[in-house]
């Protein structure tokens, strides 16, 4: 077992590697020749009690390990047919290939949308007030919706599978080496995009192939009952409307939490579909400034503390309402995925030297909650999700504008004449954005509201008129889970299907759903190794 040493220093000290070396020395009571070789495990920040300190751990006894060891194993050739269809080009599905090519697998990877460089076309189409492409935007494309959402790392799943490894993978193609050590480690929307190009790369380089404009239509299922599977799956070519079938021994479906037509397909072809809790909301953006003095204190805007983030969490009538994707030094951006409906999401570079913060501010919504709105089925949290976007888009304006209140004026029950400066290139219409969460037909807004109050106690300053709330945060997680066997991990009612990441309903984040790609590939590649079905 490694021995391991933990020191508390000042920022200034922090970031000074004489200053650690010296600090260590005196903590293990050694002189600088006899400081044996150190390596830092995890490097946080504690800002509790208005006390700023910078959290290291060290491994004693260890050297840097070099960039050809990160991630082993490395991927295979895979040369011959594909055994595997994966759908969805997102974390889950390209670590799901990336788990296969390790172990000699051969896969094809189809996404709907356009590779990223493509893609970046369309975002910026978005942002210009230009119309939603349904098939390339901020959810559907090479990387998935996390690709242009801050790409933050920081997950609570340990216990899921190899954290590690992921993040490994990722610092091996590209990200940077402080992800291996920050306790909320962050890649940049400007760095992920690259990060993911190079695996993509490096597995088109062993054999894996790629398919980007390939829109899934059917999930091909022979069979009854128990022995139901699915053994082809139905492309559309989103440019040409050509239709394609490919059959598959085994299929991963990792189409991400906005690729709601994939409920209905899977639906269709047998899979079991259940309610899953899930939160809505709005983005709270403030001034980056004020979220620095308000978390740091006199050691605000220091170098080695960077923008300050927050977490915060309160329970409001036996709900949780609480912060979601919070992005210093972000943007927020338009996430729609259709015309009719209004989504808004957080990123940031990796700089995050944007002047604003913002967060989601989402409530917790439980099955509970749209039965007593009259919703019943699989796809009632589809619907109320609905609701709320259709409301925003229409309070918008059109044109990708989202509806927007001052934190004083959502505090005080009334509509915005003006809000303040905002990242969110489209514009905001000033409204009021209580309208879209009621739309839900449940007290959301009441909610945030009672909750804010709390927030901005703990937080002085929380409930500036610089602040805005901006709608609406309605893709916080998939509404719909789809059942699956929790050993083969295969879909209930259809076999030779695997589910997996956020659209499945099992992960909560980039991580998450790239460690769920991963769990996949195992199962799938011991029974294609052994033979099985």
């Amino acid at each position: 077992m490694t021995d391991t040493l933990e020191l508390d220093l000042e920022p200034s000290a922090a970031q000074d590697p004489d200053a650690q070396r010296t600090a260590l020395c005196r903590k293990l009571g050694v002189s600088q020749d006899e400081l044996p070789p150190v390596r830092l495990l995890k490097r946080s920040i504690d800002a509790r009690r208005g006390r700023v300190r910078v959290h290291l751990t060290f491994a004693l006894g260890e050297a840097e390990p070099l960039p050809s060891e990160l991630g082993l194993p490395h991927p295979q050739e895979v040369r011959g047919p594909a055994a595997v269809v994966i759908i969805g080009d997102g974390p889950a599905g390209l670590f799901a290939a990336y788990g296969l090519a390790r172990a000699g697998v051969a896969s094809i990877v189809v996404d709907r949308g356009k590779p990223v460089q493509p893609r970046r076309r369309d975002l910026k189409l978005l942002n210009a007030r230009g119309g939603v492409d349904p098939d390339s935007n901020y959810c559907f494309g090479e990387g998935g919706a996390g690709t242009y959402s801050d790409g933050k790392l920081y997950t609570r799943s340990h216990k899921r599978g190899p954290v590690r490894d992921v993040l490994e993978i990722l610092a091996l193609h590209g990200a940077p080496a402080d992800i291996l050590v920050d306790a909320r480690p962050h890649i940049g929307s400007n760095l992920l995009p690259r990060v993911i190009s190079s695996m993509r790369e490096r597995l088109e380089a062993v054999g894996v192939e790629f398919r980007f404009g390939q829109r899934l239509v059917e999930l091909g299922a022979v069979g009854q009952g128990p022995e139901r599977r699915i053994e082809s799956v139905s492309l559309q070519n989103v440019d040409s409307g050509a239709i394609e079938q490919l059959g598959a021994r085994s299929v991963v479906l990792a189409t991400g939490h906005s690729a709601r037509d994939v409920f209905l397909l899977a639906e269709r072809a047998g899979v079991t579909l259940e309610a899953k809790d899930f939160a809505l909301g709005l983005r709270i953006e403030h001034p980056q400034g004020l979220i620095d003095r308000i978390q740091f204190g006199q050691h605000a805007g220091h170098p080695a503390l960077g923008p300050a983030s927050y977490k915060l969490v309160e329970q409001v009538e036996g709900r949780g309402v609480f912060s979601f994707c919070m992005c210093p030094g972000g943007w927020i951006v338009p996430a729609s995925t259709d015309a009719e409906h209004l989504v808004v999401n957080g990123m940031s570079l990796s700089k995050r030297n944007s002047p604003h913060a913002n967060s989601g501010l989402v409530v917790a919504i439980s099955r509970a909650d749209w039965a007593a709105v009259g919703l019943e089925g699989p796809l009632a949290g589809v619907e109320i999700q609905r609701r709320a976007e259709r409301e925003a888009q229409r309070l918008g304006g059109g044109e990708n504008r989202a509806p927007a209140t001052r934190v004083s004026d959502f505090l005080a029950g009334r509509a915005s004449s003006a809000v303040p400066e905002s990242s969110y290139l489209p514009g905001l219409t000033p409204s009021d954005v209580a309208v879209c969460l009621d739309a839900t037909g449940l007290p959301l807004s009441k909610r945030i509201r009672a909750a804010l109050r709390v927030f901005s106690r703990r937080m002085k300053g929380f409930d500036t008129n610089d602040g805005v709330l901006v709608g609406v945060e309605s893709r916080t997680s998939s509404p719909v889970r789809m059942v699956r066997d929790p050993e083969s991990l295969e879909a209930v009612g259809a076999r030779g299907l695997y589910p997996s990441g956020e659209g499945a309903g099992y992960a909560g984040g980039i991580v998450s759903a790239a460690v769920d790609g991963l769990n996949v590939a195992i199962q799938i590649a011991a029974k294609v190794t052994h033979g099985g079905a």
